[in-house]
């Protein structure tokens, strides 16, 4: 009874723990430097052995672990999560707005972002969707290399623990119902080119305002005279100001 007990406590605080964004120094946190290393030597079992070894694949390996970390605290810090995945969802899709932010999809464009912010030439950034259609349908960024097809890939996910980047070898997902979407890549490709010089604070679409679900590019004319439109571009100003120019919060 006891076991139990403090088992149920612990996960208690667990789920508590992971409510809100990561702290800051949470990403170069051993446990967490470990896992960064080993999302490095998993990326790198995805390239022909002949490349493996190669030094430039080996740095790109290692930026795209990192900053894949790194990022995914960083977009939470920004989304400002107030409670895990699907229960945040409910204040994101609020007629009253109660968080700008938080969807998984959301989270899947603010991670494309950010890695697109170098030229890679050994790998690739994918999209793929799990379930959809249906009302559990989730989006997640994946890798692969850059010849490599789906499902040959690790998917990472930036809002299942609001931050706390979860990832996923083909070896997890390939029995569950995820599936390349070109289409996303199509579209974010074309809105975010690498080597891109577009803050953290960016969103690729903003609410129209009409319904809790209608959304259109912030580039338009149409997002930019939206409510989230001219709050996205003071958030940029904000951040940049705060950073001293620098694009990133992480």
């Amino acid at each position: 009874m006891k076991t139990r007990l403090f088992a149920m406590c612990l996960l208690g605080l667990v789920a508590v723990s992971c409510q809100h964004a990561p702290a800051p120094g949470y990403t170069d946190t051993p446990a967490v430097r470990e896992q960064r290393s080993e999302l490095t030597r998993e990326l790198l079992s995805l390239l022909p052995t002949d490349e493996q070894e190669l030094p430039g694949a080996r740095r790109e390996a290692r930026w795209l672990a990192d900053t894949s970390y790194k990022a995914a605290a960083g977009i939470a810090q920004i989304n400002n999560p107030a409670m895990m995945g699907w229960l945040n969802n409910r204040l994101v899709n609020s007629t009253f707005n109660l968080r700008e932010r938080g969807l998984c999809w959301h989270y899947q464009q603010d991670m494309y972002r950010e890695l697109r912010r170098r030229k890679l030439q050994f790998f690739r950034i994918g999209c793929c969707t799990r379930d959809r259609g249906t009302g559990s349908e989730h989006n997640c960024v994946y890798l692969a290399g850059a010849n490599g097809n789906w499902p040959r890939a690790i998917i990472l996910d930036p809002w299942l623990k609001n931050g706390r980047l979860v990832t996923r070898s083909e070896r997890d997902f390939r029995d569950d119902k995820w599936e390349d979407s070109e289409w996303a890549v199509e579209y974010l490709s074309s809105v975010y080119p690498e080597n891109h010089r577009f803050p953290i604070e960016h969103w690729a679409q903003v609410k129209s305002g009409k319904k809790w679900n209608d959304y259109v590019p912030s580039s338009t004319p149409e997002g930019a005279a939206t409510r989230q439109g001219q709050l996205m571009q003071q958030n940029m100003q904000n951040g940049l100001k705060a950073r001293n120019g620098k694009l990133t919060n992480y």
